[in-house]
């Protein structure tokens, strides 16, 4: 018996009713990326029922190349997000059966945006100086302030719309496990402002052809309580994870660890546990969507990712039995066409796969923690505190 557990990272389907509050009015990353790119090809994802969500939604609007289907393969339905926040964190612990009513802080972005104290004990503790200090796309900041910190060693502290502390440095000035240490002691730093995410993100190359490497890792901060994670492995069923998770959640409640940062070395090990028959709940991010192409505002390379994990999705369904469940869906948005370089607080989609069973509509759930609610009554173990099951 298992529950493979899909994020696609950012795939958001409209706007949210709270849009307003987070200046993300308008925003529909499917309708208006496949749009941009002249329609999506995704058969697979169009077979199991993507393209009967937008008729839910009290603002839908069409995804190009995927209409709706008279008989879809999953059961459909789309998500309203209860927390406060649109960042990768509070996305993914509200799936696991949290709810964040205060949301992590955030910082201005200008300089400075973080507090003064802050900055002078983090250099103070790890011995160098930080220049930034500001919001920023972390590939532009790099490409700003890089060269300077080649040449004097310092960090480059930067934020962004979310709440995160994120440090940059070059591998070949500052050694990897240095940069960690920093973040670790970032991290500790961190908690009493209520930061969600303290962020590594090393770099190589030159002045004018610097290039992020795939050895970013991210410290959360510590989890207010236990998730279906937790009650999962307290219950003795294994729970794998595959992408960034580990970090989103701490190691906690995780059985093992596949840490991956692109789509196609998850979508590779997920395909092998699947013909491996791996047992238990599998939890996938897929992060390409979101830092690719949608920070980036990069609509045919959204569109090409998404078309890519079609056929990865193809693949799988044929590796699934009676036994199984496949849950599909995102945890914010991310609308290349719309303003700025930062997540959108939208409806995300939900499809829930298992063979054997017709799909039909499971509604607009009010709170992603409905899937850990589902995935508690999926391996039989006692309910979460919030939640209604879609099964």
């Amino acid at each position: 018996m298992r529950c493979l557990f899909i994020v696609l990272d950012s795939v958001g389907i409209g706007e949210a009713p709270d849009a307003a509050n987070y200046g993300d009015v308008g925003s529909n990353t499917l309708a208006h990326l496949s749009a941009a790119a002249g329609g999506l090809n995704v058969p697979t994802l169009t077979q199991i029922g993507l393209g009967n969500i937008p008729g839910l939604l009290p603002n839908g609007k069409s995804i190009a190349g995927v209409p709706p289907v008279p008989n879809p393969g999953a059961s459909y339905g789309a998500m309203r997000e209860v927390s406060v926040g649109k960042d990768t964190t509070t996305g993914h612990w509200e799936m696991a059966g949290l709810e964040l009513k205060e949301g992590f802080r955030l910082f201005p972005h200008d300089f400075p945006s973080f507090p003064a104290e802050l900055i002078a004990e983090f250099e103070r503790r790890t011995g160098r100086a930080v220049i930034g200090n500001k919001a920023a796309s972390g590939t532009t900041i790099i490409a700003e302030l890089g060269a300077q910190q080649m040449k004097e060693g310092c960090w480059i502290v930067y934020t962004s719309a979310d709440s995160v502390f994120q440090i940059a440095a070059h591998e070949e000035i500052i050694p990897l496990n240095e940069l960690y240490k920093g973040c670790e002691i970032a991290r500790e730093m961190c908690n009493r402002y209520m930061v969600g995410r303290v962020i590594a993100r090393p770099y190589l190359g030159k002045p004018g052809a610097f290039v992020r490497t795939e050895n970013r890792h991210d410290y959360s901060y510590p989890l207010p309580e236990p998730t279906i994670l937790d009650k999962l492995t307290e219950a003795g069923v294994s729970v794998t994870t595959v992408g960034k998770l580990d970090d989103v959640f701490a190691n906690n409640g995780i059985s093992r660890s596949f840490h991956v940062e692109n789509n196609r070395d998850a979508q590779a090990i997920v395909l092998d546990l699947a013909a491996k028959r791996a047992d238990g709940l599998i939890f996938v991010n897929l992060i390409d969507f979101d830092m690719l192409y949608g920070h980036r505002r990069d609509s045919q390379g959204y569109a090409r990712a998404l078309e890519n994990t079609d056929v990865f999705l193809k693949n799988l369904l044929t590796l699934l039995d009676d036994n199984d469940m496949l849950i599909i869906t995102a945890d914010h948005g991310n609308d290349p066409t719309f303003q700025g370089t930062d997540h959108t607080r939208e409806f995300v989609p939900l499809l829930v796969y298992r063979p054997g069973v017709p799909g039909k509509s499971i509604g607009i759930r009010q709170g992603f923690y409905d899937i850990a609610q589902s995935i508690a009554a999926f391996f039989k173990i006692a309910p979460m505190e919030r939640g209604r099951s879609f099964l």
